[in-house]
This record gives C-alpha cells, structure tokens and sequence, in this order.
C-alpha cells in the first residue's frame, strides 16, 4: 500500500529540517547586505558603515552596505521586506521607515508592522537645525528667535532641505513650521549629504538634519547650529540650545533612531546571533566613543524590546504627522 500524500509531505518535510538547522547554525556562508534606503554620507549610512565593520570581524564574513534611495526610504525598505527571509538582506531601518511613512503616504508598498522582524535599535539621536554660516550672518540670524523672526518677514522666501519625504528630518521642518508659523518650501532630496551640499552652497536656507551627518560640517564652521530638535541638549553641542527653549516652542521634540531588521520569517536563531553581535559592538568603548562624539547615543536592545519600541513610536507620529498637515501621495 502507498503512503498518502500527506504521509510522504510529512516524511520529506522531516528530512529537511536537520538540513534547515545546519544551514542556520553555519549561516553566513556568503556576503550579507545591508540596505541603507538613504544615499550614502547620510546618518543612516554612517550608522550601517559602522555596524556592518563590526559584524564582519564578529562573524568572519562580509556584511556589505548597499544604498538603495528613493520615496523617503520606501524603495530600499521594501526591498528588503520582499528579500528571501534567509538572513542575507537586512535593512537599517529609521524612525521614517518603520514609524513615519505609514501615517505621512497615501500608499504605501510594505507594511512596516508585518514585513519585518525587528533585530535591535542601533541608536537614537537628536536632529540639529542648522543654517549656511555666511548667509545666516549676512541674514544677521545668530539664534532661533532671530531665524522666526526672518522668516516671518520673508514668507515663502527660504527652502527647507530635507533628506526625503517623511523622513524625521523632513517632519521636524513640517512641525517647526507649524508651530513657528512660518511658510518654508520643502526641497527633498535623496538622502542627507545631497542635502548638505546644497544647503552649503547657498541653494538652500535651513535643514534639520541627523547630528552625526551634520557634526563635521558644523565643526568645520559651513554650517551653523542654531539649535537641537530633541527635548534635551547634546553632549556632542555643548552650549546649543533646544528648538523648544531657543524658539520658545514649548513641546516641540522630534528626535531619529535607526536599527537593523530583517525580513519577517527570518529564523530567531540568526536574529538573535545578529543582535548580541551588535549588542557586543555597541558597548565597547570605543564605539561608544565615537557614536557619542557625533550626537548618536548606542542602544544593542533585544528584538522583543525593538519591537516594542516601534510600536510605541508608530502611536507617537501619527498624531504629530496629523498636527503637521504633512502628507505624500
């Protein structure tokens, strides 16, 4: 008598899992990307750089960045929710991708909740309002007060520089704008850097850009920090106000983070090995160190907690994105 169909699927199905956690516990057996959804030079950049060094010494096999831009980081973000759940694409993920997008698009091509497993947060950092030095001085604007003040003269006169629709660079201009009463036209670009570099060629008025993207510029004297958007100062700006205290807007906060995630099926085994490699990374001294030094304060927590922290965060923008009036099609 020949066994059912249901008997052979259950005997083949047996056989392939030894092979299923063999391949698991030797994973990665080939490069791992990556993907930035931001182009390169950006905080989400610097941040997935920086990662992927260590996890390439920690699990002796490339972990190779690739920037995939566009839509204010949808493009590179679907990408990876519609990779292969096998470990090899991740994706450094932002507080746009994960929380933002949902409430600020119309349509979106991923759901942010069910396409990915959550891996750990990175970091969080604060975003920097900052203008062209020389223009601002021939502008005479030396603080927030003076910025509003300019801005309130010259209606629809300035352009405000984003990374990318929905971005929190881009929010935190939408919510200035908002609660500052004052009219700026918004200019995406595909990424921080590109927007930097047009800020500091004069194209551009303002932007509220990720710290650590915008520190070496600000320590160069290009650019100048007017004020932070978080709801307390940085170390990494010592005598830089708040947006909130600076421009007496009081409850204005909008800070970024970024962490890695993969594909939703991806096994918990690999998940896990990720995170406490990355864990490990971020609480060595040096790490430390060098992400404080430019504005980025290191997390490393576990995939649950992550999880829990977008969550928390996707109930906390949709209200603000509301406030703004910001919406893309």
């Amino acid at each position: 008598m020949k066994p059912s169909l249901n008997r052979r699927a259950l005997v083949a199905g047996l056989a392939v899992l030894p092979f299923a956690a063999t391949a698991q516990a030797r994973w990665p057996t080939k490069p791992v990307r990556i993907v930035v959804p931001f182009a390169a030079g950006g905080t989400t950049d610097i941040l997935a750089r920086a990662v992927a060094q260590e996890l390439t010494q920690a699990f002796g096999q490339s972990f190779v960045v690739e920037n995939k831009a566009g839509a204010g980081g949808n493009i590179g973000a679907d990408i990876v929710a519609k990779s292969a759940p096998d470990g090899y694409t991740l994706l450094m993920g932002t507080v746009g991708t994960q929380a933002i997008n949902k409430s600020l698009y119309s349509k979106m091509p991923y759901d942010a909740a069910k396409d990915f497993q959550p891996i750990t947060l990175v970091a969080g950092v604060p975003n920097v309002m900052v203008v062209n030095t020389e223009k601002a001085a021939a502008r005479n604007i030396r603080n927030v007060a003076d910025f509003i003040r300019y801005a309130k003269a010259n209606p629809g006169k300035l352009n405000m520089a984003s990374s990318g629709n929905g971005t929190s660079i881009h929010l935190a201009g939408e919510l200035f704008k908002v609660m500052a009463g004052v009219y700026m036209t918004h200019f995406p670009f595909q990424g921080s850097n590109p927007a930097l570099l047009s800020l500091m060629s004069g194209d551009m008025d303002v932007m509220f850009d990720n710290l650590p993207s915008a520190m070496p510029h600000i320590k160069s004297g290009k650019l100048k920090a007017l004020a932070v958007t978080s709801s307390q100062t940085s170390q990494a700006l010592p005598g830089v106000p708040t947006v909130a205290e600076a421009g007496r807007l009081n409850g204005f906060e909008a800070s970024s983070w970024f962490g890695l995630l993969a594909p939703a099926g991806t096994p918990m085994d690999i998940v896990n090995r990720v995170q406490q490699e990355t864990a490990k990374a971020l609480a060595t001294p040096a790490m430390k160190e060098r992400l404080l030094a430019q504005g980025a304060i290191p997390s490393g927590n576990t995939p649950a907690e992550f999880a829990k922290f977008i969550d928390a965060e996707s109930r906390k923008w949709a209200p603000v994105v509301k406030a703004s009036g910001a919406k893309v099609d």
